[in-house]
């Protein structure tokens, strides 16, 4: 029995840490790419940057949308960067500029310090949110800024554990963005704390505004989760944080993300609800 155990704990965590891959027929779109060797993470990495279509003719500076998985190849990218020339096209939302992180070691880069002993079967190394953090605070927004037009307004971007990193983000440095989304977050990392001390986050939450838009599947592992984190926001009520809690019962872990983005990215950028 204790082995049987064993093993469904580790399908568990590998199933609730799995990505949804972006299929080959999404196209990919027009974009750029550099790299940039960060000192924070010790690894040089991938770059990609797509900009609406009038941007090399205007001279307007645009907000930045920044996520990981964000790889042309086997990552999101390509259907984020699609949407957002949809949504564009149809004057659903404002230009803006997205930025996508490749990935190199993922499960390192989105998972913060775990006490789980289980937790750190899904990966040979865990925890390195924090530096995975400040290299996009201290290296990637510089650059950013560097190289191309941009207002102060910054957002981010996630699914899974991608969506774990844009929550803890929110919690933890919630100064770095103005607006987090996040899809089905791998909240039950490392016994669900930030579930556990989110009020006592909220309690030292900076007074600036902020909009939070987050979802949950059927996944039962993360749902619970998820559904307690909104019946806490609801609870303590802050006036400056602006958030919204899709539950979606109809959906797996697989499709939330392709599912429900449009709805999350119009929310987000509509400062009139």
């Amino acid at each position: 029995m204790k082995f049987i155990y064993h093993y469904l704990i580790v399908i568990i965590l590998s199933c609730a840490s799995c990505k949804n891959e972006a299929p080959p027929s999404d196209p990919i779109p027009e974009h750029e790419t550099f790299k940039i060797a960060s000192n924070q993470v010790g690894e040089e990495r991938v770059i990609n940057v797509w900009t609406p279509s009038n941007y090399k003719t205007s001279t307007d500076s645009l907000p930045v949308m920044y996520m990981a998985d964000g790889g042309v190849i086997d990552e999101d990218f390509p259907h984020i960067a699609n949407t957002l020339v949809k949504l564009i096209a149809e004057n659903k939302i404002k230009p803006l500029i997205l930025v996508g992180i490749e990935n190199t070691q993922r499960r390192k880069d989105l998972t913060g310090v775990t006490e789980i002993e289980k937790d750190k079967e899904v990966a040979p190394i865990v925890g390195g949110s924090e530096k995975f953090r400040a290299f996009i605070k201290e290296e990637l927004f510089p650059e950013i800024s560097k190289r191309y037009r941009t207002t102060s307004e910054k957002s981010i971007i996630g699914e899974s554990l991608s969506g774990l990193f844009v929550v803890e983000t929110f919690f933890l440095t919630p100064e770095m963005f103005d607006h987090y989304i996040a899809f089905d977050p791998s909240l039950w990392w490392n016994n669900h704390y930030l579930v556990r001390t989110a009020k006592e986050h909220l309690a030292l939450f900076p007074k600036t505004e902020k909009r939070i838009w987050f979802a949950g599947s059927s996944a039962e592992d993360i749902s619970q989760y998820t559904n307690s984190l909104a019946e806490i926001l609801k609870t303590e009520n802050l006036p400056n944080i602006n958030w919204i809690y899709s539950p979606e019962p109809k959906e797996k872990h697989n499709t939330i993300f392709r599912a429900t983005k449009e709805k999350a990215i119009i929310w987000t950028f509509n400062k009139t609800k």
